[in-house]
């Protein structure tokens, strides 16, 4: 009987087995872990007719190799990196060919901060709540089921899937440019009403810039500190969503994201489009972003048609 591994020869900075995440136990505290670059991730699946939630490889920065023990195709989507197969240059955003044998290199990252390399078929672990996501924090999801990330020498199986169809690709029109300084969309948050006109207008009017501290928790930011009213100081805890964005005592913003912890006591001045936090986790530490207020009905008709596309419930 073939065995159907990846076998991982290096890692640089990190890796973690990440599938669509974890749904319906937020009330019981679990958060839902998941690719903070869905896009990246959905469109390496659709590269490979998988199902949209199929199990992916996220590279942190790349510096990735690994070894195929079977024949496969897979797909490198996100960050701009060099690839390579047995030292043969390969396409990012494109349906590859692999034999078993074969060694896959994925080079340091010179734009963006997030590789995904999907598999046809997607990798295989054993679930836990629903997902093999991995969540270092609740110690939950991975291939050791214990939120680790991965390590040199770990072998992953993967499903024997459909012969993928190669050579499939994505137009340029549809790759983001990680290069650019993105303009995030924001929608109000719970406590909206709550911020002054002036901390409204501050809030999009300057660049924040990502620091060192941020990871798949949260994005902190610094730039101009954002007022926060009396009122507003000592709330009680409540949901905490997927874009969040909180307004600590420092005024300094941060930006929950896909492993946050599921209540928090901080004013929300905002949301972010889901459409947007793609752009926003591939943006690196000391790199800026700004931000714009948009109109509710027009982001949920945008995310609604982004999600049908990859036939797949809009998750927010």
């Amino acid at each position: 009987m073939t065995t159907r591994r990846l076998r991982i020869d290096h890692i640089g900075l990190q890796a973690s087995l990440q599938d669509f995440g974890r749904f319906g136990y937020l009330a019981q505290g679990v958060t839902r872990g998941g690719p903070l670059d869905e896009s990246a991730f959905l469109w390496g699946n659709r590269l490979l007719a998988n199902p949209p939630r199929a199990a992916q490889l996220e590279i942190l920065m790349g510096q990735f190799r690994a070894t195929f023990l079977a024949d496969t195709a897979i797909a490198v989507c996100g960050a701009e990196v060099s690839v390579e197969v047995d030292g043969r240059t390969c396409p990012l955003w494109q349906s590859i060919a692999v034999k078993a044998g074969q060694q896959l290199s994925i080079g340091m990252a010179s734009a963006g901060l997030r590789v995904y390399l999907a598999i046809a078929g997607g990798f295989q672990a054993t679930a836990q709540l629903g997902s093999v996501s991995t969540v270092s924090r609740e110690h939950l999801g991975g291939l050791q089921q214990n939120g680790e990330s991965l390590q040199a020498g770990d072998e992953i199986d993967f499903a024997a899937a459909p012969q993928a169809t190669v050579g499939r690709r994505i137009g340029w029109a549809y790759r983001p440019q990680y290069q650019q300084t993105p303009t995030i969309g924001l929608l109000p948050g719970y406590q909206y009403e709550q911020f002054s006109d002036s901390a409204r207008a501050l809030l999009v009017a300057h660049e924040y810039q990502l620091q060192q501290d941020s990871n798949r928790m949260g994005i902190r930011l610094q730039g101009p500190a954002i007022a926060i009213d009396q009122q507003q100081h000592g709330l009680l805890s409540e949901g905490l969503a997927i874009g969040a964005l909180q307004v600590p005592p420092d005024g300094q913003p941060i930006v929950m994201m896909h492993d946050r912890q599921t209540l928090g006591g901080y004013p929300k001045l905002g949301f972010v489009n889901p459409l947007d936090l793609s752009l926003l986790a591939q943006r690196r530490p000391g790199q800026t972003i700004r931000f714009h207020w948009q109109q509710l009905s027009t982001v949920t008709q945008q995310v609604r048609r982004f999600y049908r596309f990859f036939g797949i419930t809009a998750p927010y």
